[in-house]
């Protein structure tokens, strides 16, 4: 295991033992704010009940995401009402898939689709997963074959997507997205999941498995803060941006001519 130490400490502050996690999807779940405050600060709004599960509704009230860990299996619960060309959809994810995964997806909820077609294993190719064809599945595996990512095509013609990771000491989670999931999601999720890039979790939130390698850091409260903080601070940012695109937009139509002598308008 190694070690690290953060620089900058202050006088004031008492330094915490972290983990560095890799490979990332066996981290276990982590901290569900990671997902809740993100969304919140894009203009999600907040619909969960006192006491009760985590339960979020988009600004447009197309897409609803819950949590609720005291259930069986718990887990992560995405519904996409259709709209449009878009038929309805949904994700469930277990209660142990990392936190970081989710919002690879629920990030993505936040922001306009790219103008490229979405490539859902390209993202799994450039980390060298690999990729396999069978009867009725296409299936990528991590090089240390403890993640997945597999499409499945029944043969009565339904479809979904299935994913996942397990280690030896049977943690891990699943995930399934119905055929209709747009895949611009499924990719932001393919992303996360293959993504090198460790995840952090305090002591004693660090799974007992033989598959992961740790590294320890110790970290300001502050640091912590400061981190947590910027995401918000970057999603608060891009909402504001986005929302004045909208408001100042030009009008296509004009407004109805008022009168010189009529009424004059309510405020």
């Amino acid at each position: 295991m190694k070690k690290k130490q953060w620089q900058g400490w202050g006088p004031n502050e008492h330094a915490e033992q972290h983990y560095l996690i890799q490979p990332r999807a066996l981290a276990g779940g982590g901290d569900v704010r990671h997902v809740s405050e993100f969304l919140r600060a894009s203009g999600w709004r907040d619909k969960s009940k006192a006491g009760g599960p985590l339960f979020l509704e988009s600004p447009d009230r197309t897409v609803r995401i819950a949590y609720d860990p005291c259930v069986l299996p718990g887990g992560w619960t995405i519904h996409g009402k259709a709209t449009g060309h878009q038929d309805e959809w949904w994700v469930n994810l277990g209660r142990q898939t990392p936190v970081e995964i989710v919002a690879g997806l629920s990030d993505a909820l936040t922001r306009p689709r790219s103008a490229h077609a979405p490539d859902v294993w390209a993202p799994l190719q450039e980390q060298h997963w690999h990729t396999r064809p069978d009867a009725g599945r296409y299936t990528a595996t991590s090089p240390d074959e403890t993640s997945w990512l597999q499409f499945r095509q029944a043969p009565g013609g339904d479809a979904m997507w299935w994913s996942g990771a397990n280690d030896q000491q049977g943690n891990g989670w699943t995930a399934q997205f119905t055929a209709t999931t747009p895949m611009h999601l499924v990719q932001a999720f393919s992303s996360a999941l293959a993504s090198p890039e460790p995840v952090m979790r305090p002591r004693g939130r660090v799974p007992h498995s033989a598959q992961i390698r740790t590294t320890s850091v110790s970290v300001l409260p502050s640091q912590l803060s400061a981190w947590q903080q910027a995401r918000i601070t970057a999603a608060r940012a891009t909402t504001w941006a986005r929302n004045s695109v909208r408001t100042n937009r030009p009008r296509t139509t004009a407004r109805p001519h008022a009168h010189t002598g009529g009424a004059q308008a309510r405020r």
